[in-house]
């Protein structure tokens, strides 16, 4: 009565530790493991000093005496059989007590994370991104520097470089603070009572899609970016605000980000938590992938290329040696491990997410500290073995594996040599081989992609 009392009263302080439903309360459960093995293994030592002491083997009907060894065999007998018993129980009880660990680590309330997916056009970022959307618990925006970058003009170079990317951090910074109003200063047409049917790309965002954000639609407003699952009214940007600083963690994707310095005062406000991911693509898909879809502004490129007779725009390699550079001088900062940006950066190739994207998503959610959701896993499972005629040019819909190399059939050789030409330092980081050839760069057979670590995450 006495052991089973002692043993009632340690399942009650377990109970109470669950309660905790705190971090704290795994390490008292351990404890109330230790103690109660203890008590079984003192139990036992006592049984066993007994059994020593007094022969328990029962003499039969018609013997006068047991004999001695008979008596020492049957001890020796309920020895084993205890500490069979023991054993089982020891293990039972250190399974039970694992379990219960691992249940309160996954109810435990994680911090606030800020994601941001920092990246160039035509790196497969809305397809990585579509990582975090997916996330029930995640408020996701896409592309919302957009609006900022229609609506101020900056020219390249210069001051005006700097200026446009204070701007984008400053704006940033309220958005990653769910302060979703500083939008309106940008969206055109303005917003009238915090409403607008003009937020680019508001179908992208599932957070923006689902209640309460989701309020019913209006037959006469016509919604340019509208929800592709149902249809909602004009956003509500309080509705949207509010949305966001209820979901646990916040992720943003954006292409108008290049230099990473100027992150630093988001890095150290201890208002935000920030994670920054740099995805980064061989720079040869991405011109092939530019030259689809932004068909027009590489007229020039494609005509040089078909015949040769007028040279590049000297200023127009020059653009794309210096958005190679400042991808690779971002590398580089995060790389050195910055004490502002130690444990907060992490650079991904494009390539090995398309090669393997369970895994590398695996990857990001670890790096950002967030416990990822069944239905992460599910849409990456669905949306990586896409039929060919779902690769369209906005899809997020890949079917990697297969995808990732196709641009090397369709970019001719003598423009694969320029972007090497302007971009090898940034390449050479990266693990990306230059082409000496044109059977080279169509030889599937000939990697493009040096196999070295598949993540940097300082």
């Amino acid at each position: 009565m006495e052991r089973r009392s002692a043993l009632s009263q340690d399942f009650r302080e377990v109970l109470h530790c669950l309660k905790l439903r705190s971090k704290y309360a795994v390490l008292l459960v351990f404890v109330v493991g230790l103690v109660i093995i203890e008590k079984e293994n003192n139990f036992i030592s006592r049984v066993s000093d007994k059994l020593k002491q007094t022969p328990q083997v029962l003499p039969e009907a018609n013997e006068t005496e047991a004999s001695p060894v008979q008596a020492e065999n049957g001890s020796l007998a309920s020895l084993r059989q205890l500490d069979t018993a023991f054993s089982q129980l020891r293990t039972r009880l250190r399974n039970v007590t694992l379990q219960l660990a691992e249940e309160l680590d996954m109810a435990a309330p994680e911090p606030r994370r800020h994601v941001l997916l920092m990246a160039t056009t035509r790196t497969g970022s809305s397809f990585v991104g579509e990582f975090f959307n997916q996330q029930g618990n995640i408020f996701y925006l896409f592309e919302p520097l957009w609006h900022i970058e229609r609506t101020v003009t900056f020219e390249p170079g210069g001051a005006n470089a700097v200026g446009s990317a204070l701007v984008y951090r400053d704006v940033l910074q309220q958005l990653l603070l769910c302060d979703l109003y500083i939008l309106e200063s940008f969206i055109s047409p303005a917003p009238e009572e915090h409403l607008t049917a003009a937020l680019f790309r508001r179908g992208s965002s599932r957070s923006l899609c689902e209640e309460p954000v989701c309020t019913p639609s209006l037959k006469k407003v016509f919604e340019k970016y509208h929800c592709k699952n149902r249809r909602c009214g004009p956003l509500n940007v309080t509705l949207a605000a509010e949305a966001c600083r209820h979901k646990q963690h916040m992720a943003l994707k954006t292409v108008r980000i290049r230099q990473l310095e100027f992150l630093q005062p988001l890095a150290e406000d201890p208002r935000l938590d920030l994670r920054v991911i740099q995805l980064v693509r061989d720079p040869r898909a991405v011109l092939a992938s530019r030259m689809v879809a932004f068909s027009g502004k590489y007229e020039s490129w494609k005509k040089w290329a078909a015949e040769g007779e007028a040279p590049l725009q000297e200023d127009e390699v020059q653009r794309l040696r210096g958005n190679c550079e400042s991808i690779r001088l971002s590398a580089e900062l995060g790389l050195r491990q910055p004490r502002w940006l130690r444990g907060r950066y992490m650079l991904v190739r494009y390539e090995d997410v398309a090669r393997a994207p369970l895994r590398k998503a695996l990857e990001m959610y670890r790096f950002a500290g967030i416990r990822p959701t069944p239905q992460v896993e599910e849409w990456i499972r669905a949306n990586t073995q896409a039929p060919q005629d779902g690769n369209g040019i906005y899809s997020t819909q890949k079917n990697s594996s297969e995808q990732f190399e196709k641009w090397r059939f369709s970019i001719p050789f003598k423009l694969a040599q320029v972007v090497q030409d302007a971009c090898e330092p940034a390449m050479r980081l990266f693990g990306y081989k230059l082409a000496s050839s044109a059977q080279e760069l169509t030889n599937r057979s000939f990697s493009l992609l040096e196999e070295g670590p598949p993540t940097w995450v300082t």
